[in-house]
């Protein structure tokens, strides 16, 4: 029996994480975590009380690595979803999580459909020279752009080192109008708008053709399956793994 914490557990998130691991047999729910509500205060807090062998963070980008650091320093395996993290942040998550051999698993989206949406993109990136995209959020996200864009211009900078072929010299007449250019020159671009949920969209053009892949989540419950399925592959598994991507055909 998997014992799992939920740090952040009395947010939206959150409360979807610990119905899941509750309705998982594999699984026993040993800690609720958050400033608010019936719940332990701090992860310290809820380790001197409860056994705990994976804990996974729904929380914000300030307290994230913080949290994760002192989690892999003390034993204990992360799921972490709080995106926000810089990339020498994650870097040194891995360095922490490969010395101490404690299981870290960081995924900017756990919804299976836009882990195939950013494999889709990945495997168009070969066959076109030019690429854009767009990503739409509530606007309670505070980080931007979403960390399943960063991903999955990530995950597209490996095909080829621009994407920005044949494009004349740009100028902007109002700052940040054409995005923020990322890996590989992709520009992305950060919508966020009450009535959306998480949703992205992956423009590709060449001559007289575009194509789109585009993913949209409408509910949180979308990404429970992939929560679970970190949660044990990472206990089965005490390493360090960026994106669910990686591990979708292993189980």
């Amino acid at each position: 029996m998997i014992k799992v914490a939920v740090c952040g557990a009395n947010g939206k998130m959150g409360k979807e994480v610990c119905q899941a691991v509750e309705n998982d047999s594999a699984m026993t729910l040993s800690a609720k975590i958050d400033i608010v509500g019936d719940s332990y205060r701090t992860i310290e807090e809820a380790q001197r009380y409860c056994e705990i062998d994976v804990l996974v963070d729904f929380t914000q980008p300030k307290s994230i690595y913080e949290n994760a650091k002192y989690c892999l320093r003390n034993g204990i395996s992360m799921v972490i979803g709080t995106t926000g993290l810089k990339d020498e942040e994650i870097a040194f998550l891995k360095k922490i999580a490969t010395d101490m051999h404690v299981g870290c698993f960081i995924a900017p989206n756990f919804s299976t459909g836009a882990v195939l949406m950013m494999k889709f993109a990945k495997m168009a990136a070969k066959y076109f020279d030019n690429a854009e995209i767009i990503e739409m959020h509530h606007n309670q996200k505070k980080d931007a752009p979403s960390g399943t864009a960063i991903k999955t211009a990530q995950m597209m900078a490996e095909a080829k080192g621009s994407f920005k072929a044949g494009n004349c010299e740009e100028f902007e007449t109002i700052a940040g109008a054409r995005g923020g250019k990322s890996y590989s020159d992709i520009q992305i671009h950060s919508v966020r708008m009450p009535g959306f949920m998480a949703s992205q969209e992956v423009l590709f053009g060449s001559l007289g053709q575009t194509l789109s892949i585009r993913h949209d989540s409408s509910d949180r419950k979308c990404y429970m399956p992939g929560v679970l399925m970190a949660i044990k592959y990472i206990k089965a598994n005490p390493k360090f793994v960026y994106g669910l991507d990686n591990i979708m055909d292993d189980v």
